[in-house]
């Protein structure tokens, strides 16, 4: 057996074999009782929803066809079921929308065929700024909805357009945000395979949507799906609804949908599809001994539907040519930060994994696996499992990486298991390994297991309209040292609660947490440890009346104390002031903020290279101001400034942004960060800018790059990238970065070198059966 084949860890197979079979055999019995399940489900929720309203698909016939160009002019449109009764969210809710609108639904067997049309009476005010996918349409007008296909009132998928014909999509339930969240927000990772096309009409616009079947998870045993719509017309700040007007009920929240009748006969094929890939790359690193090298690679994804609604996929040789560079951020504190996920692999499906996501013990956080100081390492395979069965929504993921020179070889497995309960609730459980080949010296460090429950409850129907969730969780890794004495479990745990009272006019929130001194899960990420916390907070959101200019005043007040869990001692205490908030209905903000914060600091730090904090109590106070004009305008900016005290000295910041869309599809943003922070142990400056443009020559080509620099890092990155979508999950990318140091020496200031520069070539293809 050579080097690469030697087994890792202690019991690598077994140990990933048993938790893979325990997976399959919890969600099994639940697969069984699915028509049990979901009527059910059906019951529960239409039990307690009152004149929910309902739009019946008509089937497609034999000699009906569909030319997926947005205008709606087929026969099977005008036979087709319309759905009307849209009222207003914003700006008075449950009022008559200033416009019309009207969606259809066709299906055959393999298809679900969206059709809407949008009356404007004034169609050139129509706004379609963006057209790359998944972009924001903060800008634009815009169509969306969502479709829950378990009927299970918490998770679906999120769907969105605008009149330029952009894709966006996503995931509800357990995720929100590329790197996650929580709630009912939409985890945007996700890239579904389906088409739209949209057509400008003299009274509005309409669109066409096709969503393959194979495209979603389901429950096929369901003759009914949850669905919603919503739009919004950008230069009236309109937000327009079909089910659940209530500013207190979001799209996202799926308990408020409507009903989609009449399916059955829906088919995924074979439910196999295989997506490979080839790339090609030139790289340069003048440091090296070979500072010239041409790496190429080859793999793919296979994924199967054991069942309609859980999904497996294998990935050989993964691959991430294409994800975009982080965002530069200057870190003033002593604490690491968190930056979100970006790779394709690893955000799929990845709203299962959200554990306890308001309270932060994030058990498991996907940078950690094939990421070193951010150098990536090669993955050699990765085995993935997600999906629903019954009332049980499942995630499996195991990952094997290469070695490299310090990096020995290492297998990652990462299982997830919630079980819903009631309309909106859950618990759910969580277990992750980390096992590490032999260094180079022949050591072997031991498995690194976590393992931990939370509870999600949620109601929003509380008071007969107003939301109420409250989270807790439990999280014990093992003991991170070798050897030493045995740790008490307080030690290697976090725990904690949170009640959420997230609604329009009042707010508010109360949690609790404790973090142990050796609470270090090894798949997941702590930026503190060693403290109990209790933090309340409460807002007021009022809107006034007779003021036409004005839609919402904002105040709230939030306070934190932390305190050591091994010594009861202060540690932080603060205070923060929302003064005054400002929402206009020309969508432009601003807001008004003060801040008083104590800090105990038990060692010293170096906040700048050769400037250090010492030891000591410190409390300061500090206002910041924030606005921004709405993004509807070819030219937005954004402002943000701070000014106050900074442990023993003071502070000034400003952060500047603006955008300029000179014209459709183009978009030129620049951003400007300066610190300028004075103490008694040296003053010291921090600088960062960034500049972003991007031409989207339509939704299906986009150009874009970064270019950034900080003097911290003294580091001036470049970044650019093409994307062609030759129709969806068909992509050709090339991606080309180049990092320079800028170097103050004795030739005078601003020579850069580079430091390293490279490019990459990749087309990738699916196959369906």
């Amino acid at each position: 057996m050579g080097e690469d084949d030697a087994p890792i860890g202690r019991s690598r197979g077994r140990t990933t074999c048993a938790l893979a079979l325990l997976v399959l055999l919890w969600a099994a019995p639940a697969s069984a009782q699915d028509d049990k399940s979901a009527a059910q489900t059906d019951q529960s929720v239409s039990a307690t929803s009152s004149a929910v309203p309902t739009i019946a698909v008509s089937q497609l016939g034999r000699d009906d066809a569909i030319d997926l160009d947005g205008r709606l002019d087929e026969a099977i449109w005008s036979r087709a079921q319309t759905a009307t009764g849209f009222r207003q969210k914003e700006p008075s809710e449950a009022g008559e929308p200033s416009e019309r609108t009207e969606v259809r639904i066709v299906v055959d067997n393999d298809d679900l065929y969206i059709g809407a049309i949008l009356y404007d009476s004034e169609p050139e005010g129509i706004l379609a700024f963006q057209r790359r996918r998944d972009a924001g349409l903060g800008t634009d007008d815009r169509f969306m909805f969502i479709l829950d296909t378990f009927l299970d009132g918490r998770t679906g998928y999120f769907f969105e357009t605008n009149p330029a014909g952009l894709l966006g999509d996503g995931l509800i339930g357990g995720g929100g945000g590329r790197g996650g969240g929580g709630g009912f927000g939409v985890n945007k990772s996700w890239d579904g395979i389906w088409n739209v096309r949209t057509a400008r009409r003299p009274d509005g616009w309409s669109v066409e949507i096709q969503i393959p079947f194979r495209t979603l998870n389901f429950n096929p045993r369901l003759d009914a799906w949850g669905i919603n719509f919503q739009r919004t017309i950008r230069r009236r700040n309109e937000e327009i609804q079909w089910s659940g007007h209530r500013r207190n009920q979001p799209l996202t929240q799926p308990i408020h949908a409507g009903r989609l009748t009449g399916l059955g006969g829906m088919s995924q094929g074979l439910g196999l599809e295989f997506k490979p890939y080839i790339s090609g790359s030139w790289k340069n690193v003048p440091d090296e001994l070979e500072p010239t090298t041409y790496p190429s690679n080859i793999g793919g994804d296979v994924q199967y539907n054991i069942t309609p609604g859980l999904r497996a996929a294998l990935s050989i040789n993964t691959d991430f040519a294409e994800v975009e560079v982080d965002q530069r951020r200057v870190n003033l504190t002593r604490f690491p930060l968190f930056f979100p996920e970006r790779r394709d692999f690893f955000l799929e499906g990845s709203s299962v994994y959200s554990f306890a996501p308001r309270s932060g013990p994030r058990p498991y956080f996907s940078r950690r696996i094939g990421l070193e100081e951010g150098e990536q390492i090669p993955i050699r395979y990765g085995l993935r499992l997600g999906g629903q069965a019954g009332n049980y929504e499942v995630g499996f993921i195991h990952i094997n990486t290469e070695g490299r020179s310090v990096v020995p070889r290492e297998d990652f497995t990462v299982a997830r298991l919630k079980r819903n309960l009631f309309e909106q609730s859950s618990v759910g459980v969580i277990f992750t390994r980390r096992a590490t080949a032999a260094d180079s010296l022949g050591v072997t460090a031991p498995d690194r297991y976590t393992v931990g429950v939370d509870a999600n409850l949620a109601t929003s129907r509380l008071f007969g309209d107003k939301n109420l969730q409250f989270e807790a969780f439990f999280v014990y890794n093992t003991d991170p040292t070798e050897g030493g004495e045995k740790r008490p479990l307080g030690q290697l745990t976090a725990r904690g609660f949170r009640f959420n009272y997230p609604n329009d006019v009042w707010e508010a929130h109360l949690s609790y947490r404790e973090f142990g001194s050796h609470y270090d899960p090894a798949v997941g990420f702590v930026s503190r440890n060693d403290f109990r916390r209790v933090e309340p907070r409460i807002g007021w959101n009022p809107r006034p009346g007779g003021i036409p200019w004005l839609r919402r005043f904002e105040f709230d007040v939030q306070y934190r104390y932390l305190e050591g869990l091994n010594v009861a001692l202060k540690e932080e205490e603060l205070w923060e002031f929302g003064v005054l908030g400002l929402q206009f209905e020309s969508q432009d903000e601003v807001s008004f903020e003060v801040v008083r914060t104590f800090e105990l600091l038990k060692e010293q730090f170096e906040i700048s290279e050769g400037i250090v904090v010492d030891p000591g109590q410190y409390t300061t106070w500090a206002v910041s101001m924030r606005g921004q004009t709405a993004r509807r305008r070819r030219v937005s900016v954004e402002l943000e400034g701070v000014a106050g005290e900074f442990w023993n000295g003071t502070i000034r910041g400003a952060e500047l942004g603006a955008t300029f869309r000179p014209t459709p599809g183009v978009n030129l943003s620049t951003e400007f960060e300066f610190n300028d922070v004075r103490l008694p142990a040296g003053d010291f400056q921090t600088s960062l800018a960034r500049l972003e443009g991007g031409w989207d020559v339509n939704p299906l080509l986009s150009f874009n790059g970064s270019l950034q620099y900080d003097d911290v890092s003294e580091l001036v990155g470049l970044f650019a990238k093409v994307r062609w979508i030759i129709q969806p999950g068909n992509d050709i990318f090339f991606v080309y970065t180049h990092n320079w140091l800028r170097r103050q020496d004795d030739f005078g200031p601003g020579l850069t070198s580079t430091v390293s520069r490279g490019a990459t070539v990749k087309a990738n293809y699916t196959f369906r059966f």
